[in-house]
């Protein structure tokens, strides 16, 4: 029965050809699993006061029944409040291959008080965890961030995931964030994710979790989305999808059901959905965002045909020369999320995006030591345009960049016109480290100084993006296989934000260390303040605006000239003087009241403006 259920699920014809898979692929996965068991996980997010969880199930039989049951503990017991279907959706015709998934939605949700849940399904099918309370009250909130799943031997991908999780549980985390590759498999995308949720269910049960799929997840070595387009090239650099579109949802569906309500649902092509969208949490608005599902393919700008289109290895080649017009990165419904989002700061202290990757070309060695490569398409530097426009839409919200994707653990200050005149990232390294990367720049940084490692400071990264190394935890030179993971680079992240100094503390930890007693990678931890996002200089201050009535006001400046909004900002405290980067006049709303025609004339203007609310 193991053998049928899981042949079921692979799509595969016969048992030779099963027996061949399971010889020359990935370690098996066991799915047939004791009917008390069939609940693998649950995901859940709770965002002005909706709580989604989604379950994920084992195979069930055809004899078994398909409603699965969500209880909460009160105080005369459990209580049955929503009752649905496992997914029938499915991906190919075969009868076994579903997502399995349960998704339960609970609406006018009080997120005050932690609640005990358990998800039933049968007599005997139990999993309990816990929705916990909204910690706006709690000084700091600690996300822990994880990337690149990988489950090959030879890179540490058989290693137990218990350090991670005896570590989430001693950061005692308030958020977990997946940032893509959860599944290392091209074709047996359920197999492997029910492995992951297997490995990281203790403490997915009891916080919220953001888990969001990137190319390895959805059947493809890269993923150029080019709005949903079928791809018919190798490696699929024409852009668009290489798996059906059934098989692309699936995979959405087992990992952002439980995120909130996408902001534009409208799908793209193919039918396939979208999910970017804002989740608050702690006073943290998290703008939750999909690096690939836009972004144009390398055939754009360059086709090789013999070669990697994605690949520049040569250093003659003028990258600038393929930053062509209507290149997409975020794509425009994104960055009209963005701008929507950045303005509003309701039950916000800080603004955070939550992608796959950064936005720059983060590594110049690539796969093997001498891998030297002068432009990664791959990356988020390319196309460079699109690249600056992402990059300007968080520096107007003072927002911190968290991702990963890049096999290589980094903390960068970003710039556009400048160096450091943006927002700062923090890509964390791989879970176990597949595919090796170096931030080895070929020049020392601009303003290098003797006894200052030449990797860091202000560098342009190989598209020409003006970036400033902070910290890099780059692989031993010879790094060894599995059994060594920090030769490796492998790990994960924490990021404390605090809501009284509005500091930034990043973490970047190795893997089978205990980080109440060890060390983290040299570099870190780096802390930042929350205004550091925005390292553009002034050219002139408006008045210094003092606020009675109000702690903490949201400020946003208005340049007239333009009708467009400079930045928005939550302060800290009631005292704030607006810098602008041109001489003019200006509006300024605070808390939504508006003062117009205020003129920026000089630096360190010593006019004050009382504002009383």
């Amino acid at each position: 029965m193991k053998r049928i259920v899981l042949l079921a699920l692979l799509g595969l014809t016969s048992l030779s050809a099963f027996s061949a898979k399971k010889r020359n692929s990935d370690p098996y996965v066991e799915l047939d699993v004791p009917r008390d068991q069939v609940i693998a996980a649950a995901l859940y997010t709770v965002h002005h006061n909706t709580l989604k969880l989604n379950a994920q199930l084992y195979p069930l039989k055809d004899s078994e029944s398909r409603d699965v049951r969500l209880e909460l503990k009160t105080s005369k017991g459990w209580k049955e409040v929503s009752r649905v279907k496992v997914c029938e959706n499915s991906y190919g015709n075969e009868r076994d291959d579903k997502s399995w998934t349960a998704l339960f939605r609970i609406e006018n949700w009080d997120d005050s008080n932690d609640v005990p849940y358990r998800v039933r399904h049968g007599e005997k099918a139990i999993f309990e965890g816990l929705v916990r309370r909204n910690p706006v009250d709690k000084e700091e909130i600690v996300v822990a961030g994880f990337t690149g799943n990988s489950v090959k031997t030879g890179h540490g991908g058989d290693i137990s995931r218990q350090d991670l999780v005896d570590n989430v549980k001693a950061a005692d985390a308030d958020l977990l964030f997946f940032s893509g590759d959860q599944v290392y498999n091209h074709t047996r995308h359920y197999e492997y994710w029910i492995k992951f949720c297997r490995d990281f269910a203790e403490i997915m049960k009891d916080r919220p979790t953001v888990s969001i799929p990137d190319d390895h997840d959805a059947g493809q070595p890269n993923l150029w989305g080019q709005n949903g387009k079928i791809s018919t090239a190798p490696g699929a650099v024409d852009g668009g999808y290489a798996m059906p579109a059934s098989y692309v949802k699936e995979v959405e569906r087992a990992q952002t059901a439980n995120l909130p309500d996408p902001v534009d649902p409208d799908p793209i092509e193919q039918g396939i959905g979208v999910y970017f969208t804002e989740l608050n949490w702690g006073r943290i608005s998290f703008a939750i965002l999909e690096d690939r599902k836009f972004k144009s393919g390398p055939n754009e700008v360059r086709v090789v045909p013999n070669g990697r289109a994605d690949h520049v290895p040569n250093a003659a080649f003028d990258v600038r020369s393929i930053d062509k017009p209507g290149l997409k990165m975020l794509g425009d419904r994104q960055l009209k999320f963005l701008d929507n989002w950045g303005q509003d700061w309701e039950g916000a202290d800080f603004k955070v995006a939550l992608s796959q990757t950064i936005f720059c070309g983060g590594a110049h060695i690539h796969g093997k030591v001498g891998g030297r490569l002068y432009g990664d398409l791959d990356s988020n530097g390319w196309p460079q345009t699109g690249r600056n426009n992402a990059v300007k839409a968080l520096r107007k919200a003072y927002a911190f960049h968290y991702a990963g994707d890049q096999h290589l653990a980094t903390v960068f200050h970003h710039g556009v016109e400048e160096f450091g005149d943006a927002n700062y990232s923090f890509c964390v390294p791989s879970i176990a480290n597949l595919y090796l990367r170096w931030w080895e720049p070929m020049e020392p940084s601009n303003g290098w100084k003797n006894g200052q490692d030449p990797i860091f400071g202000n560098h342009r990264d190989t598209f020409g993006n003006p970036v400033t190394c902070l910290a890099v935890a780059n692989p031993e030179k010879e790094p060894n296989g599995g059994d060594k993971l920090t030769t490796r680079a492998a790990g994960f992240g924490l990021v404390r934000f605090n809501k009284n100094t509005r500091k930034i503390t990043m973490e970047c930890w190795p893997r089978n260390v205990d980080i109440r007693k060890d060390q983290p990678y040299p570099g870190w931890p780096v802390t930042i303040d929350q205004t550091d996002n925005y390292g553009r200089k002034a050219v002139a201050h408006l008045p210094t605006l003092t606020v009675c009535g109000a702690e903490n006001p949201v400020i946003k400046v208005i340049d007239e000239s333009t009708g467009e909004w400079i930045y928005a900002l939550r302060i800290n405290g009631t005292e704030f003087q607006p810098r602008v980067f041109r001489k003019g006049t200006y509006t300024v709303e605070v808390n939504g009241r508006k003062f117009q025609g205020l003129e920026a004339k000089q630096l360190d203007d010593p006019a004050i403006l009382k504002v009383d609310l």
